[in-house]
């Protein structure tokens, strides 16, 4: 019953979120360059979802995309921004990350379409890992994202966020494939090739044991 509870509740609070994104208004955290506005019903009842544009980081937010329209890198920007002293939307220093992030989840100051004025929701989904109780992101279809168009809150000109699209796409495509060969990377050579490998331990002294031949251990 505990489950069921659980799930409706999740249903009802995303048709709520849903509901409030179809009306333009936010239906999660707040991006770099809005503030949140407060205010209320005549009832009292705080009003959640509004947001309005913040100048100061909203001048920090056309600086990057035209720095990176043109030419410079993501991590040359961070690097003069810090330079500048200007905070991070976190409150820290910048990062290359923070600016390029991940264009295929919207992640970063250069894949947000809310600075076009479009808001898109429901671009991912949350699901908890069994074995690790952690929550890990997974990108939802096309087909089942919210957008909405809230011109209103517009920061960057489409010539802006056209060149630097333009640029990062080609960034992409100059950067080769990586050859499909297995145990490649460093997390593929430290993974365990069997379901016991690094855990089974002599019971004397404790020592891992290692496959010397295929029907063999030894420590």
């Amino acid at each position: 019953m505990n489950a069921l509870f659980l799930k409706d509740l999740a249903d009802k609070t995303r048709r709520g979120l849903r509901g409030r994104v179809e009306q333009g208004k936010s239906g999660g955290g707040n991006a770099y360059g809005y503030t949140v506005v407060k205010q209320f019903d005549a009832h009292g009842e705080a009003l959640r979802g509004d947001r309005t544009i913040h100048p100061e980081q909203a001048d920090v937010v056309r600086r990057i995309f035209s720095d990176y329209a043109a030419g410079k890198s993501a991590k040359r920007i961070a690097t003069e921004l810090n330079r500048d002293k200007i905070p991070a939307p976190g409150g820290g220093d910048w990062g290359f990350s923070t600016i390029n992030s991940n264009p295929k989840r919207g992640t970063g100051i250069l894949n947000n379409e809310l600075y076009i004025g479009t808001l898109v929701w429901n671009r991912q989904r949350f699901v908890k890992d069994p074995a690790t109780g952690k929550r890990q992101a997974r990108p939802n279809p096309p087909e089942d994202w919210i957008t909405q168009t809230v011109p209103e809150l517009r920061i960057v000109s489409e010539a802006i966020w056209s060149a630097a699209k333009a640029r990062q796409s080609a960034m992409r495509a100059d950067k080769p494939e990586p050859a499909a060969s297995p145990l490649t990377t460093a997390r593929d050579r430290k993974r365990p090739r069997y379901l016991l490998s690094g855990l089974t331990r002599c019971g004397c002294c404790g020592g891992g044991y290692a496959m010397i031949s295929s029907d063999l251990l030894g420590y």
